[in-house]
């Protein structure tokens, strides 16, 4: 492991975490930062590099404990992709800041992460608010070439064992049952910042639109000029992110 990161344990193989230093003693609340899906060839590997940076900065700024980690297949976490196993990676990072937090755990999450982020909090009331980056509504078109969709990922390379998915149907069918427009609706009221670059090409604005009429008053549209998918590297995105913590403090 880098200095930057140590190991906890995961649901099917040990997780990279990162927790920034000196907030864990005094802080009410617990944040959880997480990367998205790599979109380049071979980028699997250093999504997720600059997260701790921007956990330090978070922790700095808000004095929340905040932690951030890699899911299966991406970094320095071992394992192969699947949608439903990076739900269940995410459950275990709140698990891992939940313990003793009087103001619950908050979820921050780029592209996949803030799909998958609505969908754990609409069945973990640990989860006191969420964040999404470029955040998709649905998942279904992933599941219209199950086939190219393995491929890409292993372009990526968050699969590399050639044996993975063993049963493509059933690797599959998350893409279809996890739905984050439906969870954001079950979120609410619990404050959502939905933030979107309007020339993103990857996620169509419609769906941060559609995220947010799901959340209703407690959720916070942002769309942000001219940026696209990249959200992370969008100094204007994270402003957003410090303003509406500041707004959510425990």
């Amino acid at each position: 492991m880098s200095p930057l990161w140590e190991e906890r344990p995961g649901p099917a193989g040990p997780l990279a975490v990162h927790v920034a230093p000196g907030r864990a003693a005094t802080a009410a609340a617990t944040l959880v930062l997480c990367h998205g899906f790599p979109l380049e060839r071979d980028a699997a590997g250093r999504t997720g590099r600059t997260f701790p940076a921007l956990a330090d900065r978070l922790a700095d700024e808000s004095g929340w404990e905040v932690l951030t980690g890699c899911l299966r297949g991406v970094g320095l976490s071992p394992g192969n992709f699947s949608l439903d196993g990076w739900l269940a990676d995410l459950r275990a990072l709140v698990d891992a800041a939940a313990p003793s937090r009087r103001a619950g755990v908050w979820l921050v999450g780029f592209g996949t992460s803030g799909a998958l982020s609505l969908c754990l909090a609409a069945e973990d009331r640990r989860v006191r608010g969420v964040a999404c980056f470029g955040s998709a509504a649905t998942f279904t078109d992933w599941a219209e070439d199950l086939p190219g969709m393995v491929d890409f990922a292993r372009q990526v390379g968050v699969i590399t064992d050639p044996a993975f998915p063993p049963d493509l149907k059933a690797w599959g069918r998350a893409f279809l049952e996890l739905r984050p427009a439906e969870a954001a609706a079950k979120v609410a009221p619990r404050p959502m910042l939905i933030v979107h670059g309007t020339e993103d090409k990857g996620v169509p604005v419609s769906d941060a639109r559609l995220l947010a009429d799901a959340g209703g008053p407690s959720a916070e549209l942002r769309l942000v000029g001219g940026a696209g998918h990249r959200l992370r590297a969008d100094p204007r995105a994270i402003a957003l992110l410090v303003g509406w913590l500041e707004r959510q403090g425990p």
